[in-house]
């Protein structure tokens, strides 16, 4: 039995860091992406982490099937307010140079917030827990936003009763993030998601469109080195309509209207 839920995430701090950035600032991704969500949900149900290099972690080995869908909430047009923080780490093991101090510049997230579905099957018995100790607001290991000391806490548990796959027809408008792939020239792909924008029906003076490139999962690259695996994805106000044949999956709820699961 599928069972969809959603809860809304806040941190007071996050830095969800771009692994293909480094000196002299290191950089974070806008938006929460699904590793990251499943990361702070693998540590509420007190699953295990990142600890030997090549190895995949027990909580994304469990929930790397799970679809979820993430909407921002308390946004400027899909993004957040950045700020630049510099630190020393003296802990004299982060470098190699005298003295063992080593500084460091990172772009920081203030105060993001998600509103985050699952589209749990209740057969799955880490589907359960997770469930349980989200509607109980009960973490095992202390959940955080990309740093130990960005903390996240969740409310506002939403169970959805009344939902459906939705057949993108006509024109309508997508909550959440989705999926925004747009073929190279000549593609045959047809499982690639692409949205044009029904200007007439903008509401004026409140529009936007927000892009980013986000990671979905994890690839091996070969022995055992991992890589984020990336999609387009897109956020917007403007009303949509789709202009080819997709399989990716949209859920219609009475509440919120329309969101993407992944």
């Amino acid at each position: 039995m599928k069972k969809l839920i959603s809860i809304d995430i806040f941190a007071d701090f996050g830095m969800l860091k771009k692994p293909d950035t480094n000196e002299p600032v290191y950089l974070t991704f806008n938006m929460m992406h699904k590793p990251a969500l499943l990361g702070i949900l693998g540590a509420i149900i007190g699953e295990s982490g990142f600890n030997e290099k090549g190895i995949l972690p027990d909580y994304y080995l469990k929930l790397n099937d799970l679809k979820v869908g993430i909407q921002p909430i308390n946004h400027e047009k899909g993004n957040y307010q950045k700020t630049v923080i510099t630190y020393n780490n003296t802990t004299g093991m982060a470098s190699k140079e005298q003295g063992g101090n080593l500084m460091v510049t990172e772009q920081t997230l203030i105060a993001p917030a998600y509103r985050c579905y699952f589209l749990f099957d209740m057969d799955n018995k880490t589907h359960q827990k997770a469930d349980e100790n989200l509607s109980k607001y009960y973490a095992e290991y202390l959940p955080y936003l990309g740093k130990n000391e960005f903390s996240v806490w969740w409310g506002n548990y939403m169970v959805y009763k009344d939902f459906s796959e939705f057949e993108p027809i006509g024109i309508f408008k997508i909550n959440s993030i989705f999926i925004k792939d747009v073929p190279l020239k000549d593609s045959k792909d047809k499982d690639a998601l692409l949205f044009d924008p029904v200007f007439e029906d903008a509401p004026e003076g409140f529009t936007f469109s927000y892009l980013e490139r986000l990671p979905i999962g994890y690839m091996d690259i070969g022995e055992n080195n991992y890589q984020y695996e990336y999609r387009n994805f897109a956020f917007t106000d403007w009303s949509l309509k789709m202009n080819n044949e997709s399989s990716n999956l949209l859920l219609k709820t009475i509440e919120n209207g329309i969101i993407q699961v992944f």
